[in-house]
């Protein structure tokens, strides 16, 4: 039931044709050691450093896009799903000034840019499968959906993922159905039950990620993150996420209302 990636890349500043052409046919790509160890350990002190003034700060929403809430495994409570992060602080907004992630432009063509501003911005997960956690897994969907509730029309866009905790793939983690970024519309919207389907699918594909790798996928690539089959510090794993947008520049602001799609992914469990 599924399989392991196999292709691993290297990430500089500028892809390669074979790089290319993999995207092209699977709608995604694995790169290894994108942040060496000091940079994946200054991204994590970073992301407990905001963790501890936005709780201080008792912060429900940032620039309108709800926090979601948990527990740590020592029952305290925890940021699981951050918004906006590089723009509060000095080390999350470094890894996004990274020439490198230019080169991952070229991907979704002309008027490709970072999400910095827009959309969720850079957007950090906190799995952790303890009881009281919130956020341990997340069912299939594809990132595409979202434009249908924030205004109707679905533009090209991509996913960075940067990892920062080792994952085997038999320790859970992303996985992903290749080649669906290429599917109609229909096949978007109804291959899967969004959000309340986790079953693993016979052709899904799984990583062995290590932490500083990272991972970028198309917005209409169905996926999913499985849950760790083991629980406590074992099952904890901590994901940058970047977009890689098109269309009309729409930046959102401290006073950005709720979207629709986040008011209903409140909804499900």
């Amino acid at each position: 039931m599924g399989t392991k990636s196999p292709d691993i890349f290297g990430l500089s500043e500028s892809l390669t044709a074979a790089q290319k052409l993999f995207f092209a046919q699977n709608g995604f790509l694995h790169f290894q050691q994108f942040l060496n160890p000091l940079m994946v350990q200054q991204a994590l002190d970073a992301m407990a450093e905001l963790e501890r003034e936005w709780l201080q700060q008792g912060k429900t929403h940032i620039y309108g896009v709800p926090l979601r809430m948990g527990f740590d495994i020592d029952g305290s409570p925890i940021i699981q799903r951050f918004a906006f992060a590089s723009l509060y602080h000095e080390k999350l907004q470094a890894i996004i000034a990274d020439p490198r992630l230019k080169a991952l432009l070229c991907l979704l063509g002309p008027g490709a840019r970072l999400g910095e501003r827009e959309k969720d911005g850079m957007v950090i997960n906190h799995y952790v499968n303890v009881p009281g956690s919130g956020f341990c897994r997340l069912g299939w969907h594809t990132d595409s959906i979202r434009d249908l509730f924030l205004g109707g029309k679905v533009f090209p866009m991509l996913n960075i993922g940067i990892h920062l905790d080792d994952c085997p793939m038999n320790m859970g983690g992303l996985r992903v159905l290749p080649g669906t970024h290429e599917q109609n519309t229909l096949g978007m919207l109804f291959r899967k039950r969004y959000f309340l389907q986790h079953k693993a699918d016979r052709k899904e594909v799984g990583f062995d990620v290590r932490a500083g790798d990272l991972t970028i996928h198309d917005g209409r690539l169905w996926h999913r993150v499985a849950q760790a089959p083991t629980v406590g510090e074992a099952s904890r794993r901590r994901v940058i996420y970047i977009p890689i947008i098109s269309g009309k520049y729409s930046p959102k602001h401290p006073e950005s209302t709720t979207p629709l799609y986040h008011k209903l992914h409140t909804l499900i469990k």
